[in-house]
């Protein structure tokens, strides 16, 4: 009897026993993990922690290497990768606001209408405004920015996120790329960190940083729709760069703002918008833009080679439309390659012996059925240097040699 009554009050006892230490620990985690996620949300006496961010997948966090880490705020729930990017690289982007006086009657439309007229100056001259963006690639003041924003200027106001403004310098503008390069007197500045443009995959995170309609700071994401797009493609057909297409929203004022990856690293300058298209916007990739600005800073210009000939890749409809056209006397015998519909009087290509009707079939020994590859050529090449040329002439092979020379360019002031 007392053996089964004192085994009968021992097992209560040890479970009131597990549950109250149950309970005490239960109550001890809530007091160690609810500080750590309020002491974010501005509470006194409780030490601000950096948030967990939350990323794509195999997206690693990578620590800038130019910018300090910038605190951020608010529930850690809603910090993801873009507000990271942001952190990271909104320091370095700036807001460009240039200025010129046009003479009665001389006003004219930039790409995106950049230059906006004040009232009544119409025919009668005055001052042109617009605002544009640009991103600090020198610590020293070096800022990337589209050539057409500060075409023509007169004045180029440079103002950084944090409200300091500058006046800016133009050390040079290269209309053929849409890069330019401006200075301001600056020392310390946040400076962008650089991804690399070369990599990209159709499909990967876009974000597009800038002043859009002259709302600063705007941020818009996206993916990569697209790479190497041509300038003939996006309808700029006197550019030479192959874009990157981005869903990422762009407008006026986002000209000269970096386009970012998932890590926060610049892969291209935001460039150009499609007239009546949506969803579907431009950027010049940082590669090629870092190239043309290392050579405005050293020289101020950028020679690009130039043959002078208007061509067109050859398919079989392509063939057809040259060979049946009753107002050209031009005619092509084969189904492939790159056919020359017209050669610019006095140019390289005309003083090389170069027709219209010739097709393009081999450049430098290795073969050719697109025109995008006969421009990469081009552009890759020396000017002075030379192109071996293998081409098809009513179906017989000349071999012809090519000097291409400099592009004549209007300059920018």
């Amino acid at each position: 009897m007392k053996s089964s009554t004192g085994k009968f009050w021992k097992q209560p006892a040890i479970y009131i026993l597990l549950l109250v230490t149950g309970a005490g620990a239960a109550m001890l985690g809530d007091r160690l993990t609810v500080p750590q996620l309020r002491g974010n949300s501005g509470d006194s006496g409780q030490e601000a922690l950096q948030p967990k961010l939350q990323l794509p997948p195999k997206t690693e966090v990578q620590g800038s290497k130019v910018l300090p880490p910038v605190p951020l705020s608010g529930d850690a729930a809603n910090v993801n990768f873009i507000v990271a990017a942001v952190a990271k690289v909104g320091p370095a982007v700036v807001r460009i606001d240039a200025s010129r006086l046009v003479k009665p009657g001389n006003r004219r439309l930039s790409p995106e209408d950049f230059f906006r007229a004040e009232p009544n100056s119409g025919s009668r001259g005055g001052i042109e405004r617009g605002t544009g963006s640009g991103f600090v690639i020198g610590a020293d003041g070096v800022i990337l920015t589209n050539a057409h924003v500060v075409e023509g200027a007169d004045t180029v106001n440079v103002t950084l996120r944090d409200g300091r403004s500058y006046q800016g310098r133009v050390l040079g503008a290269d209309k053929v790329t849409d890069v330019a390069v401006v200075k301001i007197e600056a020392n310390a500045l946040p400076v962008a960190a650089i991804g690399n443009s070369d990599r990209l995959l159709s499909g990967e995170w876009a974000i597009a940083i800038g002043n859009p309609l002259g709302l600063d700071n705007s941020v818009t994401a996206g993916i990569i729709s697209a790479t190497g797009r041509s300038s003939s493609d996006v309808g700029v057909p006197d550019k030479r760069i192959g874009f990157i297409q981005t869903d990422a929203a762009i407008n006026p004022g986002n000209s000269g703002g970096p386009l970012l990856n998932a890590s926060g690293e610049v892969i291209g300058m935001n460039t150009a918008i499609i007239q009546g298209a949506q969803g579907l916007g431009f950027a010049i990739p940082i590669q090629a833009a870092q190239q043309v600005a290392q050579e405005l800073i050293s020289t101020g210009k950028v020679e690009h080679a130039y043959l002078g000939i208007e061509m067109a890749t050859l398919t079989p409809d392509v063939k057809q439309q040259i060979n049946s056209n009753p107002n050209s006397n031009l005619r092509v015998a084969v189904d492939r390659g790159v056919a020359i519909v017209s050669v610019v009087p006095n140019s390289p290509a005309a003083a090389a012996g170069l027709r219209a009707g010739d097709v393009i079939q081999k450049l430098n020994n290795q073969p050719i059925i697109q025109s995008e590859a006969v421009q990469e050529y081009v552009q890759n090449a020396k000017v002075g240097g030379l192109l071996q040329m293998e081409i098809n002439r009513n179906g017989q092979i000349v071999n012809l040699t090519v000097q291409p020379g400099s592009l004549p360019v209007q300059k920018i002031r």
